[in-house]
């Protein structure tokens, strides 16, 4: 590689038909930070601004096959997971992903924005016992706090709680997002030792649709090009928020975050 490259940065998810999460949430924000963005495509979603139609897992040989071809060829700096759908795919990523000497990313995708569930019941337990153990990073939402946890966290008091559970399950860092809390957003994060709060704007868009993706693909994006996790997650932050302030509506339903807000300032 030569000083031309930019750092790489491996998405393993689902596909979103609509563009506004998924894989296609992932490509553009690594392509508005700075980074090469590449794929591996667990799952595709038929999908639009109401919800989820219906989705559709990857033989397992596809998934391990893109991995590899990724991996053996042209390398990473840091990887993203979100969607993998049912308990094989966890595990064939998280094997993979326990291999290698670079930033990983979990986001533990759940249910869609719209409320449609992502990963079977029974994966679950894989993603607590074989996945998380392998992240530099996990970013769960409320929901997904409590659906691996128990936690049910109802105030900002809470944050460091569910943390401290998340923790508990393997992971370097916990970054809880806090966004569905009253008041000001507040997303807390902690290695179990140090303690970071990042607070921000609440825009009054329902345009939301990425957030997540979005959040933990600029997180690995900023790893990715030497930050630590810290400064990774405030400028991840930051980048989101301003992705909020610009969604759009798409569709008749919930419009995806603008992930060329900064392009369209100028």
């Amino acid at each position: 590689m030569t000083d031309l490259t930019p750092p790489r940065v491996l998405t393993v998810a689902g596909s979103d038909s609509g563009g506004g999460a998924g894989i296609q949430a992932d490509l553009k924000t690594m392509m508005a930070l700075g980074v090469h963005g590449m794929s591996v495509i667990a799952a595709v979603t038929a999908q639009n601004s109401l919800g989820v139609q219906g989705y559709w897992e990857l033989p397992v040989e596809a998934v391990r096959a893109q991995l590899d071809s990724v991996l053996g060829d042209i390398g990473v700096q840091a990887v993203k997971t979100g969607m993998l759908a049912s308990p094989v795919l966890v595990e064939t990523v998280a094997e993979v992903l326990a291999g290698l000497d670079v930033p990983v990313v979990i986001d533990p995708v759940g249910v869609s924005k719209h409320g449609d569930s992502l990963l079977a019941p029974e994966a679950v337990d894989t993603v607590k016992a074989r996945l998380l153990p392998t992240a530099t990073v996990v970013t769960p939402n409320l929901w997904e706090v409590l659906q691996l946890t128990g936690v049910k966290v109802e105030q900002e008091d809470d944050l460091r709680r569910a943390a401290d559970a998340v923790l508990e399950l393997g992971p370097a860092w916990a970054l809880i997002k806090g966004g569905h809390l009253p008041g000001p957003p507040v997303d807390l994060l902690t290695d179990g030792t140090r303690e970071f709060r990042f607070t921000a704007e609440r825009h009054d868009n329902r345009h939301t649709h990425g957030t997540g993706c979005t959040l933990a693909s600029a997180v690995a994006s900023h790893l990715a090009l030497g930050e630590d996790v810290p400064s990774a997650v405030e400028k991840a932050k930051a980048y989101v928020t301003g992705a909020i302030a610009g969604g759009f509506p798409l569709g008749a339903g919930i419009g995806p975050v603008d992930h060329a807000w900064r392009l369209r300032e100028r």
